[in-house]
């Protein structure tokens, strides 16, 4: 079985050619400072990864403006001229050491639990989210009810949209990804039990993924066609992990279908365990569901560490690129390791969680 021949080779994601078919999975951090700049140990952060190995690197979510977008506390923003200016360090040095970088651009919608611009959160509905705010980003209670979004609102989020990755563009990064998994915003308008609307952004699957598709054709409009653009989807939530789409297979030809048609370059799609069954009533992935009807460049992510099962996935073409999460942050150089045969570190999620790491994940 030949691994590295699967994992890394040469693959080309929009216009630009990776190193090889692994990447690191975008993942929650509270490592810049207040004002969403970043900071040294954020350079460091990512570039170990590039040195590490791995031939694409994604940021975590990244606020889009100074409305209801951000997520967490300390959470890096690409809203400001100075804040996109600050993240010319990383991409400088990933790039040296010879990997391509993304940035994850991130509206929170009703899972916000720390922004420092305004309270209130909006959403497609006046749904309180399920669960409790994470504590460790910061947060303590429950969520608190959100806004109904109004139709300027929507108008407001497109253009953050579009102003983020206009900037991420201008300084230096190789792609964008959106951020429609997870939860948050735009997976909310996704999501029928978050969605109650009775306009033309709810009801039907086609009109709950609206949105998503509208979001994604201004993005591509405004950075060009040689840009590198995606978007990340999911059926679990952050704060709802066993959520399946009801409409199962044809909710996936909906959205995939629609996504695979209006110029983006992947789908970054997220399960809990890649390789499993995206529904119980059938055998193909939510990653194979994604190839089939989106019919575009699929990356897979899900406890995708062990290099078998990430090899397995490229080899069924369910996906041309994986991504790692937990792996990634025990072994910053997983790629040299699994190219050299050497043995893997077990993810420590204390360690990794310990006060003082500040390196802390969730969504990977």
């Amino acid at each position: 079985m030949d691994i590295k021949k699967q994992l890394f080779e040469n693959v080309s994601i929009g216009n630009i050619t990776l190193e090889n078919r692994v990447g690191v999975a975008p993942m929650t951090r509270i490592s810049a400072t207040s004002e969403g700049l970043v900071t040294d140990q954020m350079v460091s952060y990512y570039t170990s990864f590039a040195r590490g190995g791995f031939g694409l690197v994604i940021t975590e979510g990244t606020y889009i403006d100074d409305q209801y977008s951000q997520t967490y506390l300390d959470q890096p923003g690409i809203a400001f001229d100075e804040q996109a200016n600050s993240w010319k360090k990383v991409v400088n040095s990933v790039h040296n050491e010879g990997a391509k970088i993304f940035m994850q651009i991130q509206h929170s919608g009703a899972l916000s639990q720390g922004n420092h611009f305004i309270r209130e959160t909006i959403a497609p509905s006046p749904v309180q989210p399920k669960g409790e705010q994470l504590d460790f980003y910061l947060g303590k209670g429950p969520f608190k009810t959100p806004r109904e979004a109004t139709k300027e609102d929507i108008k407001d989020v497109i253009t953050a949209f579009v102003q983020a990755a206009k900037r991420a563009k201008s300084v230096g990064f190789d792609g964008v990804e959106i951020h429609g998994a997870n939860g948050y915003l735009l997976d909310e308008f996704l999501t029928d039990y978050t969605n109650q609307r009775n306009d033309e952004y709810g009801g039907s699957t086609e009109n709950r993924v609206r949105l998503l598709v509208e979001v994604s054709k201004a993005v591509r409009e405004a950075v060009g066609q040689n840009f590198t653009i995606g978007i990340r989807i999911s059926q679990g939530k952050v704060n709802d992990y066993t959520h399946k789409w009801y409409g199962k297979e044809k909710d996936a030809e909906i959205i995939f279908g629609q996504l695979g048609q209006i110029g983006l370059d992947y789908i970054h799609v997220t399960e809990h365990r890649a390789w499993e069954p995206a529904f119980d009533s059938g055998k193909a992935t939510l990653a194979s569901l994604a190839k089939k009807y989106g019919n575009i460049t699929i990356i897979a992510n899900g406890h995708l560490e062990d290099p078998i099962k990430a090899k397995n996935m490229i080899e069924k073409g369910d996906a041309d690129i994986i991504t790692i999460g937990k792996g990634a942050l025990a072994n910053h150089d997983w790629v040299n390791k699994v190219k050299n045969g050497e043995t893997l570190t077990e993810f420590n999620q204390e360690e990794i969680l310990r006060p003082d790491a500040k390196i802390k994940q969730f969504e990977a």
